[in-house]
């Protein structure tokens, strides 16, 4: 028998392959002999680094950079040399989570850094770059990745706007002569699940603004100063479109890579499960096992265990999932692929207990037993039906 396993990261327990090598013990347990693969999964968010990075044969790189403040953050991205790609997350420069709670001010963090990341992985030899946008704390536009990577962003005295959303309300002057000049022969995958323009109701400083600490009076402005912005950008950059869906992720870091770079915005999930070739191990097995932290309708709307489940159905292969924690409406996976899903708790417990990653594992390596104790009674049952037909 064979089994292939790609799980995503249980946030703040289990990274993928940790979760994904717990079931494996679990299924060597009731099939000692089966062919188990592990591969790594992400769709985009937290975790993909280390998933692309493993599953590619990549290694982790560690760089300096301006943080979402303009203070010093150090940042980890990973290389695959062999084909030359750069796998970054803005949120390792430029999250929210690098931000207090108090001093969140989309006026004022920037995503500069991320463009440093982007320069290191260029002078290390990258010309291909995977990159996740979620969980930014900027809205600016993009602009200080750009400032980075040499395009001037200029106020009407010709010096360069200050960093953050405020920024954009002095620019009067987009230039690209000091461009570092390997940027054009980059390209860049970006993942993004988001599909809010730049601007209006549905723009991110509308939708993402709050969470990030923008007032009100502060969204009106963000959201006229990036239309100001786009069309400034127009007018050197025709094919600069605010209102293409997921222009407004992460504060409009869509925009920027759709607009300055040979930048395209795909699912997470997609180029996770390309890049990592997972098509290839599902071909021949006789059974998909996924999962993630907590099964729920968002998962079913497209997560990743739900793109593991429609590479499986291609080759009609069975599909089950594990989760920490399953709500009502997880129902609705099974209508997306997942044959069964299963939670692994056994008992009431607290939620730090259950997170302790020794505690999860051998939560998932019991769950995963039982499951395919399952899968051999019935094995019996059809063989043995078969033989007394």
């Amino acid at each position: 028998m064979k089994a292939v396993i790609a799980i995503d990261s249980l946030k703040g327990s289990l990274s993928s392959l940790e979760g994904g090598n717990a079931v494996a013990r679990g299924i060597r347990r009731v099939y000692p002999q089966a062919d188990v693969v592990v591969r790594p999964l992400a769709d985009g968010g937290e975790g993909t680094v280390d998933a692309l990075v493993q599953g590619m044969g990549g290694e982790i790189q560690r760089v300096l950079v301006t943080g979402p403040l303009g203070t010093p953050v150090m940042c980890q991205y990973g290389i695959v040399r062999e084909t030359g790609t750069g796998v970054i997350e803005m949120s390792g420069a430029a999250g929210l989570t690098l931000v207090p709670l108090e001093k969140r001010n989309p006026l004022y963090t920037t995503t500069y850094g991320v463009g440093q990341v982007i320069k290191d992985a260029i002078g290390r030899g990258c010309r291909r770059f995977l990159v996740g946008i979620g969980g930014s704390a900027t809205n600016d536009g993009g602009v200080g990745m750009l400032q980075a990577l040499g395009y001037g962003f200029l106020d009407k005295d010709g010096r360069d706007v200050p960093f953050g959303a405020r920024g954009l309300k002095a620019l009067r002057k987009i230039r690209d002569d000091d461009v570092i000049p390997e940027l054009a022969r980059c390209e860049f995958r970006v993942a993004c699940d988001v599909t809010n323009v730049l601007c209006g109701e549905s723009g991110c400083s509308a939708v993402y603004g709050p969470q990030k600490g923008a007032d009100p009076s502060m969204i009106l402005k963000m959201d006229q100063w990036l239309g100001d912005y786009a069309a400034l950008a127009r007018e050197r950059f025709p094919n600069a479109n605010p209102c293409q869906p997921g222009a407004g992720a992460a504060g409009g870091m869509g925009f920027a890579f759709l607009t300055f770079t040979n930048g395209t915005l795909e699912p997470g999930i997609q180029i996770v499960l390309e890049e990592t070739n997972l098509e290839a191990y599902l071909k021949d097995a006789d059974v998909a096992v996924t999962g993630e932290g907590r099964l729920d309708g968002q998962t079913a709307m497209g997560k990743a265990p739900i793109g593991v489940a429609r590479l499986a159905k291609k080759y009609k292969i069975p599909v089950i999932a594990f989760a920490g924690s399953v709500t009502r409406d997880a129902g609705q996976c099974n209508l997306k692929g997942i044959d069964a899903f299963f939670p692994i708790l056994r008992g009431i417990t607290t939620l730090e207990e259950a997170m302790r990653p020794e505690c999860a594992r051998e939560n998932l390596a019991d769950a995963a037993e039982q499951a395919f104790r399952l899968m051999k009674v019935l094995e019996r049952g059809e063989e043995a039906h078969g033989a007394g037909g």
